[in-house]
């Protein structure tokens, strides 16, 4: 509308006004209709009185007014109530989204804090079994800091929400500290004055008939708050009690799911771990039904658990090694092995030794606390690190029992490249059951196939020979090469069971791959290998123990084929009774350890074997460099060991027969003076010079002779 048009339609209002009544009720309807402001209606009044309207006239005019006055208010409060209806139904819109219980309370409050226009809301909801207090709040418009916390759990124990708490209803105060309807505690009216509040509104959040919590709007100024505002905030915390247990529904059952997904994953874990043991178990158990041994049985287990393994039989001996162990601590070992047959289960090494481990522990944080303030705290750091190292390799370290019943068959030890989980302790258990197991099947092998075997050796020992051919085709069938390298050993009991000596070496004849039997109360093997000390000294450290006697073994070899079996054995027998005669019963040695002796015991008579033992690396040094290492030996034995009187027969310098000693000890060894070496070095010296006479005579016999010369016949002798 243009100023012209306001103006014209203004003077209307005011000719009206001053007419008759009529005019001026018309007046009031067009302000009305326009939605005039109050103060254009009260112009109309005083434009009346102005004009000289009096007495009816005015007052009906003044009645018009104030009626139009009444519909206006009443007009503006329906806006309001839509407003707050229009408010409300967009809340009701939004608590229907998907909220978390935290957001759903700041969206409550936030809507709250628009609808009646208020300095501050918050809202205090108690849930779950322990009544934890959860507070929103809105900081918009806020003067001071405030704390909502302090402010929502003050009110919800002293002020008003103890009213609404114990009503159920709704209750509000125009001035908080001037109102003496409800206690005053002097903390809480501290708090309220400090912060400037006066007006509060307290609406409580009802689930079930049970008020859960209480929805807080403050003022600043103060207010005297309408019922239609009471009940608009009554319903938004309605609808707030209703999305509030359904948005603390929502969070419970995310959380049971969230549990529920980790149960879950954590099944398929162990599902899948169950299903790897259980698939490395039955690789582990096709391995001993094909046939597979001790180490084959140690590689599949170390594979399985990313780890080193190793098989000890009762004793403590390595049956099978799938690699070597680092500073591995035995005593700890053992007490794991004690532990772990007595609960039938694996144990781990540091559990056993958790004592020494704690003692370890506090010497090492002493000892670290002193040398941070040492001039060697280099040094304790290089031990500091060494100890936690030992300490990781027997938190890594298992001690699984081997048993079968009640018989203990030993132990199965296991470092892991990381901690076992309780899935790879039930595979170590199972594979621990394998080894048993494998155990048992090669003792009952060696039983039923003992008779077999037995006979094949006694055949082997009995001259003559009959069959040869046959022998060697039974030999095949057991899996004997009798072509490659063996030896014999001889065991004879020194008192005790000779009934268990005998059980033992069936098993370990078969464990060894070799043959057993038993001849004139000895138990004799023929086992594999070159070694025939080593092994003598293997069988003596196995069965020694088993009997709890001496055991005397004697051993000879190596030989290359069936016919060597018997000579070996005599040779064997001759060493034994050696042993008896010397009076070394109860000990294990080989001809070749018994030196001179051994070259009078053996059949071969191996006269190149012990001189080359003997002297070899001396005559080898003259062969290569063109000294005379030999004939100053000869010399300084034939004058008594005197390095003067040699020098003299050899007529050089004694300085030069001491160097010459000098080099004959760096080739012998420090100990070749002593009286068993000196010995045997003095044997093989008159046995090479007997050889070398022997040489000339050969070729001067079979020189051409002169025909009339005489000849002497008699030579010199052949110790000369």
């Amino acid at each position: 509308m243009t100023q012209h048009g306001a103006e014209g339609h203004a003077g209307e209002e005011r000719r009206g006004a001053a007419g008759s009544g009529g005019a001026g009720a018309l007046a009031v309807l067009e302000l009305l209709s326009r939605q005039e402001p109050p103060e254009r209606f009260a112009e109309l009044v005083d434009q009346a009185r102005q004009s000289g309207v009096e007495g009816a006239e005015l007052a009906e005019l003044t009645r018009a007014v104030h009626l139009a006055t009444g519909v206006g208010h009443a007009l503006a409060r329906r806006e309001r109530c839509e407003a707050g209806l229009d408010a409300l139904a967009d809340t009701a819109r939004d608590l229907t989204l998907s909220y978390g219980l935290e957001d759903l309370l700041r969206t409550v409050v936030r809507r709250a804090k628009r609808l009646l226009d208020l300095d501050l809301a918050c809202l205090a909801l108690s849930y779950g079994t322990a009544q934890e207090v959860r507070v929103v709040h809105a900081s918009e418009g806020v003067l001071t800091p405030l704390d909502p916390a302090g402010c929502a759990t003050a009110l919800d124990e002293d002020g008003l929400g103890a009213l609404v708490h114990a009503r159920g209803e709704p209750v509000w105060t125009e001035d908080y500290l001037q109102d003496r309807r409800f206690a005053h505690t002097a903390g809480l009216d501290a708090f309220v004055r400090n912060e400037g509040l006066r007006a509060v509104l307290a609406v409580p959040l009802r689930v079930g008939g049970v008020v859960a919590g209480v929805l807080y709007g403050v003022d600043r100024r103060a207010r005297r708050y309408t019922s239609g505002e009471v009940a608009l905030v009554t319903s938004l915390a309605d609808l707030a009690a209703v999305a509030a247990g359904r948005a603390g529904l929502l969070d419970r059952t995310r959380a049971e799911v969230a549990e529920l997904e980790q149960d879950s994953s954590r099944a398929r874990t162990a599902l899948t771990r169950m299903r790897y043991t259980g698939e490395a178990h039955g690789r582990i158990m096709n391995l001993i039904l094909a046939g597979g041994d001790l180490r084959h049985v140690a590689e599949a287990a170390g594979d399985a658990l990313d780890a080193c393994v190793v098989i000890r039989d009762p004793g403590g001996r390595v049956l099978a090694s799938t690699g070597e162990f680092e500073g591995l601590d035995e005593a700890a070992v053992a007490k794991a092995a004690l532990d772990a047959h007595a609960g039938r289960r694996p144990v781990r090494a540091d559990t056993a030794a958790g004592l020494d481990a704690h003692s370890a522990h506090s010497a090492h944080s002493a000892h670290s606390a002193h040398s941070a303030h040492s001039a060697h705290s280099a040094h304790s750091a290089d031990d500091a690190d060494d100890a936690d190292e030992g300490r990781a390799a027997r938190h890594r370290t298992w001690v699984a029992p081997v048993i079968a019943g009640s018989e203990d068959l030993g132990v199965l030890v296991v470092r892991a490249a990381v901690p076992l989980t309780g899935e790879d302790e039930r595979l170590l258990e199972l594979a621990a059951q394998s080894v048993a197991l494998l155990l048992l099947m090669q003792r009952s092998t060696a039983v039923a196939e003992g008779p077999v075997r037995d006979e094949l050796l006694d055949d082997l020992l009995t001259e003559p020979r009959h069959a040869p051919q046959q022998i060697t085709q039974r030999a095949r069938r057991l899996g004997l090469d009798l072509r490659r390298p063996h030896v014999v050993v001889v065991a004879r009991a020194e008192g005790g069971e000779p009934g268990r000596a005998v059980v033992w070496a069936s098993s370990y004849a078969y464990r060894m791959s070799g043959l057993k039997t038993v001849q004139g109360g000895s138990v004799v093997l023929l086992l594999p290998g070159t070694d025939a000390s080593a092994a003598a000294r293997a069988v003596s450290a196995e069965l020694g123990p088993l009997l709890g006697h001496p055991v005397s073994v004697g051993a000879a070899g190596p030989g290359w084929s069936a016919d060597s079996v018997s000579r070996l054995y005599q040779e064997a027998l001759r060493c034994l009774d050696a042993m008896s005669a010397l009076g070394g019963a109860g000990t294990a040695a080989s001809v070749d350890d018994l030196g001179f002796l051994g070259l009078l015991l053996s059949d071969d008579h191996d006269v190149d074997g012990f001189i080359q033992s003997a002297i070899g690396p001396v005559l080898e040094y003259d062969a290569e460099r063109f000294t005379d290492l030999i004939r100053t030996l000869e010399a300084y034995f034939a004058s008594g060991g005197s390095p003067t009187n040699a020098a003299e027969a050899l007529h050089v310098h004694p300085n030069t027969v001491s160097r010459r000693l000098e080099r004959i000890g760096e080739l012998l060894g420090t100990e070749w003076q002593k009286p068993g070496q000196v010995l045997e070095v003095q044997l093989a010296l008159r046995l090479q010079r007997t050889r070398d006479v022997l040489a000339r005579r050969r070729v001067t016999a079979t020189e051409p002779r002169p025909a009339a010369s005489a000849v002497d016949c008699t030579g010199p002798a052949l110790g000369g």
